[in-house]
């Protein structure tokens, strides 16, 4: 098990690294990013490294990384973006807190829960707290590994289940299903759940049979937050009164972030 898990700290340093140097274009103003998140918030992420890659392409989204807003930014724009709100489940650093200043360059989208009570919300927050220190689940990334040299052509109805293999050692996460569980830890849903009337064609079978699998065994995804029907999206630039007659002009620049 050392063996394993030394070389797959050494597979994380290669796939954390960018898969080349694109323009890391920001969707947000940053303060306008800090104005709109609130505790509870899930913050989606399109990163730019190998790994990230193969998340887009195995879950055919834009969305490679999710993180949890912790507390609320504050102060001026410069401080609260170096403020260390974000838990999120770090390939190489394991379950962390970080700033956000460590994505506010980069395409997001905040996802919020919607009719939770603030003691509903800090229980889903020391939920996920308390697995700072966690370590990523190396086997999750053998198994991402496979389809990266190169991606190959997987049928989309084998795709998630590929992507979220794992070990299942409950101190051991990846970024998704960490915020799931802390959502499931208060009865908030993430998925609907489906009805299959009448028993339905074999399509229709195989979608009801794919999110029961789903919602049983936790193989929650980065776009789930996206999709979901009980997360609002949240799009900064209108929560901060977007007028079509006075527009700011926004230009990315080059980043190199991890998944």
């Amino acid at each position: 098990m050392f063996l394993f898990d030394r070389a797959g700290r050494a597979l994380a340093g290669y796939l954390t690294h960018p898969r080349r140097q694109p323009l890391g274009v920001s969707t947000s103003l940053p303060h306008d990013l800090i104005a709109a998140l609130q505790p509870g918030d899930v913050l989606l992420i399109e990163g730019d490294t190998r790994i990230a890659v193969a998340i887009k392409y195995l879950t055919q989204s834009s969305w490679s990384h999710a993180a949890l807003c912790v507390a609320r930014p504050v102060g001026p724009a410069s401080a609260a973006s170096a403020a260390n709100i974000l838990l999120e489940a770090d390939v190489n650093s394991g379950v962390r807190v970080v700033p956000l200043s460590t994505y506010a360059s980069l395409h997001t989208r905040i996802c919020r829960a919607v009719g939770l009570s603030a003691e509903e919300i800090r229980r889903v927050i020391d939920y996920a707290t308390a697995r700072v220190g966690n370590q990523y689940d190396m086997k999750h990334i053998w198994d991402l590994a496979r389809y990266l040299f190169p991606t190959p052509p997987v049928p989309s109805r084998w795709r998630r289940r590929l992507l979220a293999l794992g070990s299942g050692d409950p101190t051991r996460a990846i970024c998704s299903t960490l915020i799931a569980d802390a959502f499931h830890s208060i009865g908030y849903p993430i998925l609907p759940e489906v009805i299959l009337a009448g028993g339905g064609d074999a399509a229709a079978q195989h979608s009801y049979a794919e999110m029961k699998h789903i919602q049983e065994h936790g193989l929650y995804m980065p776009r789930d937050f996206d999709v979901s029907p009980y997360f609002q999206i949240i799009k900064p630039t209108l929560v901060q009164g977007f007028d079509p007659h006075h527009r700011e002009t926004m230009v990315g620049t080059p980043t190199s972030r991890e998944a």
